[in-house]
């Protein structure tokens, strides 16, 4: 039984020179942006995401099971206040370029939440490595995270397992789920992230990682913003909808960012295809 890296709480402090934000990430995987979005900012996420959330549950297909009483869901940027907000944040701007270039472009507004009763997820990466990050240890793609609560230890917080991002993962099923064998190393390796509703954080999907069990009645909402390299090729459902007349007012430097599938109207109750296959079920770690 190995002893558990004590809980990363993000401090408040002043932005990190931009230099160091890129060397932790690439070091970590993950790196924090204490109080970067602001708590009044944050708060009127964790509003739009109660309404969303209601709303995905209420019908069959609104949300993606990640594992028992954990749930994900896509959402049309302009269903969230705070969207143009986030992606001209100094902090999302300024890692998106030192990673994915002047051209990054945002392809996914999503929400994950577990709920009471979620357990342990398996560890994993999001996606399998490419053989040009393996080599070179160069990413085309990150993840920002803003919580939607202050994250207790009792919420279920994120795991995740620093300077895992470049483990080969090749004889992995589909490239993502390390053996049972492995998962020692990681659980030695895990610290846990404790945000704080105002806080950004970024990471690799490549970094191992997992969600663990919510012992409370909060649902712990965190909304997910995908940013990728412009030569990056995602599938056609890995992109925002959105409607031609939001996007069309958007300002010009956000335009040019945006990934997008236009509609005339958004769909009243969209279908969620996002699946990550492996994380349906849950798992009890001391297996």
């Amino acid at each position: 039984m190995h002893a558990q890296s004590p809980p990363v709480r993000l401090p408040t402090s002043h932005p990190s020179p931009p230099d160091l934000e890129l060397s932790t990430l690439l070091r970590d995987g993950i790196v924090g942006f204490p109080g970067a979005f602001g708590r009044d900012r944050a708060t009127e996420l964790a509003e739009d995401f109660a309404a969303l959330f209601a709303h995905a549950l209420g019908y069959p297909g609104g949300t993606v099971d990640r594992g028992p009483n954990r749930h994900y869901f896509g959402v049309p940027a302009e269903r969230l206040r705070g969207f143009v907000a986030l992606v001209t944040n100094p902090a999302v701007i300024r890692l998106s370029e030192a990673v994915c270039g002047p051209e990054w472009q945002v392809v996914e507004v999503a929400f994950d939440c577990p709920r009471a009763g979620a357990v342990h997820q398996p560890w994993h990466r999001d996606f399998p490595i490419t053989e040009t990050t393996a080599t070179h240890h160069r990413l085309t793609s990150l993840a920002f995270n803003v919580t939607t609560v202050d994250v207790t230890q009792e919420m279920g917080p994120f795991e995740i397992a620093p300077g895992t991002q470049w483990d080969d993962g090749s004889a992995w099923p589909h490239g993502m789920f390390p053996s049972r064998a492995e998962w020692p190393r990681y659980q030695a390796l895990r610290t846990q992230r404790l945000a704080r509703l105002g806080d950004i954080s970024a990471r690799t999907g490549l970094t191992i990682h997992r969600g663990t069990p919510n012992a409370t009645d909060i649902d712990r909402g965190v909304l997910i913003l995908g940013i990728v390299a412009a030569e990056d090729p995602t599938p056609e459902h890995h992109r925002l909808t959105m409607t031609r007349r939001y996007f069309e007012a958007l300002p010009a430097d956000v335009r040019k960012h945006l990934r997008v599938a236009l509609v005339d109207d958004l769909p009243e109750r969209p279908q969620q295809v996002h699946d990550i296959e492996g994380l349906v079920m849950g798992v009890d770690p001391s297996e």
